[in-house]
């Protein structure tokens, strides 16, 4: 199990490779306050024939990562929100050009929030967590990345600003 730990926006930033996930290819854990995303990335061993190269990016926000329960008629997930389908395309879009031209092995990368702690947003995270996974895997690409949410506040720019922040905030931007 490998483990890298650095203070980051004041905050305390955590990647864990080797503990969950283990028969992914690649796998990461990153944790910044309480919110802690997992990704783990899977490749084929066979040559696709489609035309395209065939990346999927599913992150998905469980009810359970905020500690609630869905309760009344829908008591299921259901399916993806609004906010995990634009987390998604932001990690496809991202990582997708970092592949080489011409790869065309199936790769599917799994983004779960498994403890939001209301305070951090889960998306960069999610990147920053697909990298490293995609890093540690054995497919070929032109990592790693890294992603932050840029904030502005009176003037005072702020690197992964809390939802607290944001509230206050003129610029809410993904870099």
């Amino acid at each position: 199990m490998k483990h890298v730990e650095r203070n980051f926006a004041g905050r305390a930033l955590k990647l864990e490779a080797g503990r969950l996930a283990k028969q992914a290819a690649g796998s990461c854990l990153v944790q910044f306050g309480e919110t802690v995303v997992l990704a783990a990335v899977t490749v084929s061993d066979n040559v696709s024939t489609l035309p395209f190269f065939p990346l999927t990016v599913e992150y998905r926000e469980k009810a359970y990562a905020a500690g609630k329960i869905p309760g009344g008629f829908l008591k299921r997930e259901g399916r993806p929100q609004d906010e995990e389908i634009l987390a998604a395309r932001v990690i496809d879009r991202s990582v997708r050009p970092l592949f080489p031209e011409g790869f065309k092995n199936e790769v599917q990368v799994f983004v779960y929030v498994l403890s939001a702690d209301q305070e951090n947003d889960a998306d960069v995270l999610g990147l920053t967590a697909a990298s490293a996974a995609l890093t540690m895997s054995q497919v070929p690409w032109n990592g790693p990345i890294a992603a932050v949410r840029v904030g502005r506040v009176e003037g005072a720019w702020i690197l992964n600003p809390t939802f607290q922040q944001l509230e206050f905030s003129d610029v809410d931007m993904v870099v």
